[in-house]
């Protein structure tokens, strides 16, 4: 009896949910998913996924209301939703980004035997492989970014005869093995509903099972890495840490808190997991690429949009006129201890001397500084994953909507409910894409000023000062 009243409010507090993503699906296959030259079309679909975010909100506070424990939902129940949910997104047309057309050329050239991190798209030597994969491809211009284990997956599914299907199959299994994971760690913390925020977030399944961002590899596998650790598997905990950093790069920054988070014999079997895998691979992929990765050079260098620190800073640095400023201290640097313009380092200086760059190496600068903080804190596990990816994707040029998905299963442990009102917010930042609205200052504004004054009066609530 007690388990068919649970399965009983489930459905009652997600079906509006569940209504939202049957509506994205819905018109998704009448043709009104975000598409170049139809705005109103992107629009309809962001008004959907922000009310199925008012769906989740409503359906927590509906379940959180007629039971105090979680046990009364079974576990079952949860994932069964979570499943739905997924199977619903996983028919929708990457829209909303082309990366998954990227990942599955990478993954291509990567089947075929060349090597994606030295040729670029555009390159001639590719040109048996080019189809209607190669013309949906972004940023034909520069060469893969993405680890070992991302291109692994990526030929895996590029070789089967219908690689998006497969990939985004696989991404979904994945995610849902790291919700099985999440739920478990939430229970082991004492709050089973926690997860729950994750499990089911629209941000997470649209990005996830529908757009087939390869961050839910990497997201999944971290989870798994927290999870280890709170069972005390501290060697496999270290393998996991290091297939995520071979699915994307990020947790390079959680790794060596988690490391420090242990005892001395804990720390070196976590070591040694991760040892066993990143060096090799590490060493496979310097000698592939004969240096470090040319795109990733690329992607540091160049790649921006909606950080959120980023785009005020580098206007305010333009306003202030800094960036003459830094002209003049090489100017001034260079006079001292002479050289010509034209010739290095002093050209590469003068180039390097303007607001976006100088905005990079400021936030750079304030990344290490939080980050030495959490060292010195040295915050349990999952603390220690939220406080590094946050300070990292904050500081960062460069903050997608899917990036947050490597900070969502934290937030939702912890509660943190600023970050789970901008997984909500986050979505807008597609405007500008598929509405042709200008990106600053309104749709910036929209994106992160509701987090922010969520994030200010709880602070004033708890009554602790600001950073």
């Amino acid at each position: 009896m007690a388990r068919r009243r649970g399965f009983g409010l489930l459905a009652a507090a997600t079906w509006p949910l569940l209504a939202c993503f049957a509506g994205l699906l819905a018109l998704d296959l009448a043709g009104f998913g975000p598409a170049p030259g139809a705005p109103g079309a992107g629009v309809s679909f962001l008004l959907v996924l922000l009310l199925a975010f008012a769906a989740l909100w409503w359906g927590l506070r509906r379940l959180s209301g007629v039971t105090d424990s979680p046990i009364d939902v079974p576990v079952a129940g949860v994932l069964a939703v979570a499943v739905v949910l997924r199977l619903l997104a996983l028919p929708l047309t990457p829209s909303l980004s082309d990366d998954v057309y990227r990942y599955l050329w990478d993954g291509r050239v990567a089947a075929s035997g060349s090597n994606p991190y030295l040729l670029t798209p555009d390159d001639e030597s590719l040109a048996g492989l080019r189809d209607d994969l190669w013309t949906k491809t972004g940023h034909r211009e520069i060469a893969t970014v993405y680890p070992p284990l991302a291109l692994g997956m990526f030929a895996g599914a590029a070789v089967l005869p219908e690689p998006l299907v497969a990939y985004k199959l696989a991404l979904a299994a994945v995610d849902l093995a790291g919700c099985v994971l999440l739920l478990a760690l939430a229970r082991r913390r004492g709050n089973g509903w926690a997860a729950l925020a994750y499990v089911w977030n629209p941000l997470l399944v649209v990005e996830g099972a529908g757009m087939g961002h390869v961050d839910v590899l990497g997201a999944s596998l971290v989870i798994a890495c927290v999870w280890l650790l709170s069972v005390g598997r501290k060697a496999a905990a270290g393998g996991a840490a290091a297939l995520a950093v071979l699915a994307k790069l990020v947790p390079l920054v959680a790794l060596p808190l988690w490391w420090r988070s242990m005892r001395h014999r804990g720390q070196r079997m976590f070591a040694v997991g991760a040892a066993a895998l990143l060096l090799p691979a590490t060493v496979a992929v310097l000698l592939w690429t004969r240096g470090v990765p040319p795109g990733l050079v690329e992607y540091v260098l160049r790649w921006e949009y909606n950080g959120p620190f980023y785009e005020p800073l580098w206007r305010l640095i333009g306003v202030l006129r800094l960036d003459l400023a830094a002209s003049g201290v090489v100017h001034l640097v260079r006079v001292i201890f002479g050289g010509d313009v034209e010739a290095t380092p002093w050209s590469t200086l003068y180039s390097y001397a303007y607001p976006q760059f100088l905005a990079r190496l400021v936030l750079l600068a304030a990344a290490a500084v939080l980050w030495l903080r959490l060292w010195r804190r040295r915050p349990e596990p999952v603390h220690a994953a939220f406080g590094a990816f946050g300070a990292v994707l904050l500081m960062s040029p460069t903050f997608y909507p899917w990036y947050l998905i490597w900070i969502l299963p934290w937030a939702a442990l912890t509660g943190a409910r600023a970050v789970l009102v901008l997984s909500a917010t986050l979505p807008l930042a597609y405007l500008p894409a598929v509405a042709g609205l200008p990106y600053f200052p309104w749709v910036y504004g929209a994106v992160w000023l509701p987090p922010l004054i969520l994030l200010l009066l709880a602070r004033r609530r708890s009554g602790t000062p600001p950073p």
